[in-house]
């Protein structure tokens, strides 16, 4: 086996996804949280909990030991939810630092709505050698092998271009990108616009609707991006307009099953018991409304579901609120 080791921490879908894929070309070894879980995943070749019918390649390593994993790798993939970057960075920058490192994870961190390159730099202060693997990426087909392309953003653009260059795969296309605060705005509010959408399909607005959510919504991301700092033409590209597509059409998207059975009169509590999942959107969509709210940014979807989401509004009278908006100028 040629390439470099990989240690990728967090066993769950998109985190098992990237190690099967990087798997071909490199030393992979996977790290869980769930001792039990990994071990099922190495006694199994397969995640039956996350990616059901998927066969792992042989060569992927499951390694229970967080200390061991980090230990010797030449690069480090964090791909566990938000809320468990901070934590996993810390104990990685104290038993390895300066190694390279990579984070999968979308969204603004609850109660200080800190972005994930904003975590690192906290825990980390090494903005030179990190970097984001973003974009429309449904972590069933990555793992199955099918085409997908998603960007790699870092500060730093040779960073950035020889991390593409070792990564980059057949099957796994990766772009480089300077704009981290662009790409991850993108990644972040696309899941609060995929619950919208969720919503609008559930009610049977039809596909004129979901068009028209669709275009408006990354109109949303785009003035949030600029104002925290982002270039609007990267909403354009894979990490922008990509996974807004994505995420609000497929019907592997979580946070749109999320929208759909509020659509239907469930209750959250209920509908996150049910997915089994993370739904980022969730939680992201009260920390978009709060940055909005501070840089002047209006977001009126975003909003929306805010208030559906955490404010007792129902989703009929969240749409309403909505269409009742006057006309603005595109």
């Amino acid at each position: 086996m040629s390439g470099i080791r990989i240690a990728v921490f967090g066993a769950g879908a998109w985190g098992t996804a990237l190690a099967q894929a990087f798997s071909a070309s490199h030393q992979v070894s996977l790290w869980g949280r769930d001792r039990l879980h990994l071990g099922e995943l190495a006694r199994t070749r397969e995640n039956h909990r996350y990616l059901p019918g998927v066969a792992l390649h042989e060569a992927l390593a499951f390694e229970p030991d967080f200390d061991t994993a980090a230990r010797d790798a030449d690069l480090h993939l964090v791909v566990t939810p938000l809320s468990g970057l901070r934590d996993t960075v810390r104990r990685l920058h104290r038993l390895q630092p300066g190694t390279p490192l990579l984070w999968a994870c979308k969204g603004f961190e609850a109660g200080s709505g800190r972005l994930p390159h904003e975590i690192i730099a906290e825990e980390r202060g090494d903005a030179a050698t990190c970097g984001v693997l973003t974009g429309p990426s449904f972590a069933a087909e990555v793992a199955r092998g099918l085409p997908a392309a998603v960007t790699l953003a870092a500060h730093d653009a040779g960073f950035a271009r020889h991390w593409v260059g070792v990564l980059h795969q057949p099957r796994l296309r990766i772009y480089a990108n300077t704009d981290l605060v662009g790409c991850e705005t993108g990644g972040a509010v696309k899941n609060v616009m995929a619950i919208a959408a969720g919503v609008a399909d559930g009610m049977g607005f039809g596909l004129n609707a979901r068009a028209a959510l669709i275009t408006r919504g990354l109109a949303e991301i785009a003035r949030l991006a600029q104002a925290l700092g982002g270039r609007s033409e990267t909403l354009m590209g894979l990490a922008g307009m990509g996974d807004l597509i994505l995420t609000c059409t497929g019907d592997l998207s979580r946070n749109r099953r999320v929208g759909l059975a509020l659509a239907a009169g469930k209750t959250l509590d209920d509908i996150l018991r049910e997915l089994g999942h993370v739904a980022e959107g969730v939680s992201t969509a009260r920390e978009v409304v709060r940055l909005a709210h501070r840089h002047g940014v209006e977001m009126p979807i975003c909003e929306a579901i805010d208030a559906l989401l955490h404010h007792g509004l129902n989703a009929r009278s969240a749409v309403e609120r909505l269409l009742a908006r006057d006309p603005r100028e595109e």
